[in-house]
């Protein structure tokens, strides 16, 4: 497995999250060709899945 340093990522929480509780998911950004996300509602101690960008896009436009 491959280990990337996020120490300085930017995260972006969802649009879709609320402060009561609904689902949480934050993305980083500047990450050149890697999606990272994780659940906000954990905070900085969420694990963090990470993608291909070209997975995530391929991923978001099956969602449209």
């Amino acid at each position: 497995m491959r280990e990337y340093d996020l120490s300085n990522a930017r995260w972006y929480k969802s649009s879709y999250s609320n402060g009561e509780g609904g689902d949480c998911v934050e993305v980083a950004a500047d990450t050149h060709d890697l999606v990272p996300i994780r659940d906000s509602k954990l905070g900085t101690d969420s694990p963090v899945l990470a993608f291909p960008s070209h997975t995530w896009t391929h991923f978001l436009g099956f969602l449209k």
